[in-house]
């Protein structure tokens, strides 16, 4: 891999390293734990991709809708209040994030630290039918810039992959974490269908929670990175 600096090559040739990467199927994990110390240039956005003034205008600044999920089996008045909120947001945003959803921290950890170990190279593929998908970018070769990140992914419902198909760091939480995740998605699109005026249970009849895919996306960190 060759890594280059910031200030402009005649002869740079990203098509060349961008292969030259990809080749090594170790992916930007792959760059940190060899010891690269500057980013290489394939991984450098054009100056037109950043406003500058994102940052500073007040015209940029929101806030995404936070849900707490806190006592909504043990209260039905704040289970109302809840699902409200879940409507409301659904309706302007079209996603939110909820807190206090009843997964464990450690389960959260431990999930985060699996995914973030090393993952062999036999997994890196960019076929989405393959049950494990292990890349860097899903189409590196299509874009100005590629994306200083790896992505994990895996269909874990209706018909997860066999354990030993899944990479040893995290195949046991991968499973707890599923079985957690799964329930409290069941439990959202309850909530989604009262705000829908419609049964508790209406958006799970029809297995609108069966499927379930996991995708972990991880941005390692560069020593003295510039």
């Amino acid at each position: 891999m060759v890594v280059t600096s910031r200030d402009e090559v005649p002869d740079y040739d990203r098509a060349r390293e961008l292969r030259a990467f990809d080749d090594t199927k170790a992916g930007v994990k792959g760059l940190v734990d060899a010891g690269v110390t500057e980013i290489p240039r394939i991984f450098y956005h054009p100056p037109d991709n950043f406003d500058k003034n994102s940052a500073t205008t007040g015209d940029t600044q929101f806030s995404i809708p936070v849900i707490d999920l806190e006592g909504i089996d043990k209260d039905v008045i704040k289970r109302k209040e809840i699902v409200e909120r879940v409507g409301e947001a659904s309706k302007t945003w079209g996603f939110f994030q909820v807190v206090n959803h009843g997964i464990p921290v450690s389960v959260l950890e431990e999930m985060k630290e699996g995914v973030h170990t090393e993952i062999k190279k036999e997994l890196y593929t960019r076929d989405r039918a393959r049950p494990v998908v292990y890349n860097s970018n899903f189409d590196p070769y299509s874009g100005a810039a590629t994306n200083w990140r790896d992505t994990f992914s895996c269909m874990m419902a209706p018909n997860p992959p066999k354990l030993q198909d899944l990479p040893a760091s995290c195949r046991d939480i991968l499973a707890e974490y599923s079985k957690q995740v799964k329930k409290l998605g069941i439990l959202l699109f309850e909530l989604l269908s009262e705000a829908l005026g419609l049964n508790p249970n209406h958006l799970n009849d029809i297995d609108c929670a069966k499927d379930l895919q996991f995708c972990a996306i991880t941005i390692p960190l560069v020593h003295n990175q510039i």
